[in-house]
């Protein structure tokens, strides 16, 4: 796929380093909106979150989010969820420009989201591994 190097505003923003935020760039890049509100976004979905045994921390915009909290985040925007893998029935769909939709989607592949405009993958790396990542799903805004 083609690659576009795209912090999502976090340097402009003023943060620096590196860090698990690509639930955020992800949002920030696809809604088209600043770094900053979508890292107060994720923040906030984070700060309501129960702990469990199995989860003692909660999302953070700098730390990674859980899936869980992604899924109502995007759910809450009004974005549509399209799995393309089901138990059993292995990879189906590939981060390939061909077999994904055009317009702004956020792909969700293994342990990372990224957001896609038209085909190219808008990111701080690529990682297609040359076409064979398997895309587990994706968020996309409902056509208006």
């Amino acid at each position: 796929m083609e690659f576009v190097f795209d912090d999502g505003g976090r340097a402009s923003a003023g943060y620096k380093g590196g860090t698990g935020d690509c639930a955020v760039r992800a949002i920030a890049i696809a809604l088209n909106c600043p770094y900053q509100d979508a890292y107060d976004l994720v923040n906030a979905y984070g700060a309501v979150e129960y702990k469990t045994k199995r989860r003692k921390t909660q999302s953070s915009a700098r730390t990674g989010v859980y899936k869980a909290t992604f899924k109502r985040i995007m759910k809450d925007l009004e974005w549509i969820w399209t799995p393309t893998m089901f138990v059993g029935q292995g990879c189906k769909v590939h981060m390939k420009k061909d077999e994904l939709p055009s317009g702004r989607i956020i792909l969700n592949v293994s342990k990372h989201y990224c957001a896609v405009v038209d085909g190219v993958v808008h990111d701080t790396f690529l990682d297609d591994r040359n076409g064979t990542r398997c895309v587990y799903g994706y968020w996309s805004k409902p056509a208006q």
